[in-house]
């Protein structure tokens, strides 16, 4: 169905999409080629939401040429107007005579009525080239659009022995310079950055991209069920800070407020933060690929509920021992068939660590 040409195209055009990766939040990584007499005559991909989409730009960069050219696009071309006109309309009027497109839109909205629209309009139109690609590109659009909440990659730094920091908290530095700027730069690609209260009373961390060129920083969310933290916490400069708590009002959020923060009232049938009603907030809000740097405790409460798509995990070549803190918090096992099960995406050395990429197999799948 596919040529090794089209092949080519498209790859092009994800290489083009990746382009996007720390700035189209909230909006899906898209790229875009038109090619005419096998020349690629324009290219373009979405660069910032509200802003004009890959096709638009691949067009204007063609002019005149779009006409009976055809379009490699990474995610069909959208039908519906939002901040910007649909692109399989402009497509349309700019006469292309073929559209390839890598996937379908999850997005309910789209989903199917851009193809639909070019196949009406006398256009040739081909969709699932290079479609794994493109929605591993997308991955935390298509958990939002589909699952109602955003791709959860959960990042650890710990020892050769599992441990991740001291039994005081100490923590800072247990992996190299390498390893730290690699995690900065998974932080600069999620739309948000949530760590617990326990974190922030050891580290008082800022939770921002530091040494990667990105344009905007990820929303910074804190799980605290008691109001706990303390206004004066880095966290919080700059505003915009999420609370997640189990508390309703009193002069802890007003303190907290007046600091610029939100603060979510999420208290589940326990009294403890609603961590499922916390990830359908923030896609709500938007967020695709939420980062997580926690301790062990609420990191175990997100395995527990099943709210861990990735781990990221970075091994340091030292021991820290048995009195050291741990990965995760997670009940006991009554056997080996009942332990979690994880499947091996990417493994990599930077400078003297190691890091593992690995993803939560589905209960289903095991």
């Amino acid at each position: 169905m596919f040529s090794a040409a089209d092949h080519a195209f498209m790859a092009q055009a994800l290489r083009l999409a990746e382009l996007g990766l720390w700035t189209t939040s909230p909006n899906p990584r898209v790229g875009c080629v038109l090619v005419k007499d096998g020349q690629v005559v324009g290219e373009g991909w979405h660069q910032r939401a509200g802003e004009a989409h890959a096709e638009i730009h691949a067009l204007l960069a063609a002019g005149a040429s779009a006409r009976g050219a055809s379009a490699y696009v990474t995610l069909e071309p959208c039908s519906h107007f939002g901040r910007t006109p649909p692109c399989a309309k402009a497509l349309i009027d700019a006469g292309v005579s073929r559209v390839v497109a890598a996937m379908q839109d999850p997005n309910p909205q789209v989903s199917g009525r851009g193809l639909a629209m070019l196949r009406d309009a006398g256009i040739e139109v081909a969709c699932g080239l290079l479609e794994s690609e493109a929605r591993e590109l997308n991955i935390g659009f298509v958990s939002r659009m589909t699952r109602q909440r955003p791709w959860v990659r959960l990042k650890m730094a710990a020892s050769l022995d599992g441990r991740t920091a001291l039994a005081n908290g100490q923590s800072q530095w247990i992996t190299g310079a390498a390893a730290r700027q690699d995690g900065h730069r998974w932080r600069a690609r999620a739309c948000a950055i949530l760590t617990g209260m326990g974190t922030v009373r050891d580290d008082d961390p800022q939770l921002s991209v530091r040494g990667v060129n990105t344009t905007r920083q990820p929303v910074r969310v804190v799980v605290d069920g008691q109001l706990a933290i303390q206004s004066s916490a880095r966290i919080l400069d700059g505003g915009g800070t999420i609370i997640a708590t189990a508390q309703e009002k009193g002069p802890r959020v007003d303190a907290l407020r007046a600091r610029g923060a939100e603060v979510c009232s999420l208290a589940n049938a326990v009294g403890r933060v609603d961590l499922p009603r916390l990830l359908a907030l923030l896609a709500q809000r938007g967020i695709n690929e939420l980062h997580v740097e926690a301790g062990r405790g609420l990191s175990g409460a997100l395995f527990a509920a099943g709210l861990v798509d990735e781990l990221l995990l970075y091994m340091a070549p030292c021991l820290l021992g048995s009195e050291a803190r741990g990965l995760v918090d997670l009940p006991a096992l009554a056997s080996l068939t009942e332990k979690l099960a994880l499947k091996t995406c990417d493994v990599r050395m930077l400078g003297d660590d190691l890091r593992v990429r690995a993803r939560v197999v589905p209960a289903q799948a095991r």
